[in-house]
């Protein structure tokens, strides 16, 4: 499910933000090192949170239906995660560093789920909507000044993005197949 939130995530932002321009986006840690190789423009986007969304779990079974409408198999309810995403810009003025993240933001604050048509069949399936929510506060009480000292790397502007994506818990457990034929039942006494 990460990985295709993080395919989703960089084809709106390369459709809606970048529209053909030469700029990277890079799920990397926006390190020292990393920064010193880059270049050209680039959009860091990186992950540096995982939490399940306790308040949304939900209990029971989900039925799937097979081909014929009938019940074929059933599986726990998705669990939802929120993948925290710090967004930067980096170029070779601040301007162009900030035009970047304006467009960044823009673009994000005009969803309020990442596009179905970005999402893989396999999320979109699921029928929970990746919700997106943009430049809030960083969880666990963090700030971003205690995130780019650990980083190693000076603060700079950023946008937390987080996206709370649904994944499947556990595998769908098969059902026994419907008995469609009426029971036959026997009422002749059989010899021994």
């Amino acid at each position: 499910m990460i990985v295709e939130v993080d395919e989703a995530l960089a084809a709106l932002l390369r459709r809606d933000v970048l529209n053909g321009a030469q700029v990277e986006i890079a799920f990397d840690a926006p390190t020292r090192d990393w920064a010193a190789k880059r270049s050209g423009p680039a959009l860091s986007v990186f992950l540096y949170d995982i939490k399940e969304d306790t308040r949304r779990r939900q209990h029971g079974q989900i039925n799937v239906r097979g081909g014929n409408g009938h019940i074929a198999a059933r599986h726990r309810p998705p669990r939802v995660f929120d993948l925290c995403y710090l967004i930067t810009a980096w170029t070779q003025r601040p301007e162009d560093e900030h035009r970047l993240l304006s467009a960044v933001l823009s673009s994000l604050l005009g969803h309020d789920a990442l596009p179905e048509e970005l999402l893989s069949k396999d999320l979109r399936a699921l029928g929970v909507p990746c919700g997106l929510t943009v430049a809030t506060t960083l969880g666990n009480d963090r700030s971003a000044a205690d995130l780019w000292p650990a980083l190693g790397g000076e603060l700079r502007p950023s946008l937390n993005v987080v996206v709370a994506a649904p994944a499947l818990a556990g595998a769908p457990v098969d059902v026994a197949p419907l008995v469609i034929a009426p029971p036959l039942i026997d009422l002749q006494e059989r010899s021994r």
